[in-house]
């Protein structure tokens, strides 16, 4: 028989670099969830992503067990990467702030593509291409 889901909890913390800090710690501990045990698994499978901001879907059950599910980083992080910049333009329509080819937007579509709402690659693509606009990145041919 299934366990009893009592809450979904939805954050967003660094990969391989977590604490129980909020937003974790004061987010499972209402749950009486044991944030040591989250955090260090957390951190082992995220290991990969260096401090790069990691969307998680947390499940917790009736016995105050859970399970997780890592997501694909944010558009906006893997775009802010691949430009070198810091931070996107606080005036996009006005202000550029760097430049991404279209390989590097394919590429992160790819990486992307099961947490987007696209039929293919091409579709996730220019998904891609509009978060970039919106942040004053543009996108070259």
């Amino acid at each position: 028989m299934a366990k009893e889901i009592v809450a979904k909890i939805k954050l967003q913390a660094a990969g391989g670099k977590a604490t129980p800090a909020p937003p974790i710690g004061p987010a499972l501990g209402q749950h009486n969830v044991n944030i040591g045990q989250f955090v260090s698994q957390f951190n082992e499978r995220t290991r990969e992503y260096d401090g790069m901001p990691i969307p998680v879907i947390i499940s917790v059950y009736k016995d105050r067990t859970f399970t997780f599910i890592i997501k694909s980083p944010p558009a906006s992080a893997l775009l802010k990467e691949a430009a070198q910049v810091a931070k996107g333009s606080g005036v996009p329509n006005k202000e550029k702030i760097g430049t991404v080819t279209a390989d590097q937007v394919r590429a992160i579509a790819e990486r992307k593509i099961a947490d987007l709402n696209a039929r293919d690659l091409d579709a996730a693509s220019r998904i891609i291409e509009g978060t970039a606009r919106s942040m004053g990145i543009t996108v070259t041919k």
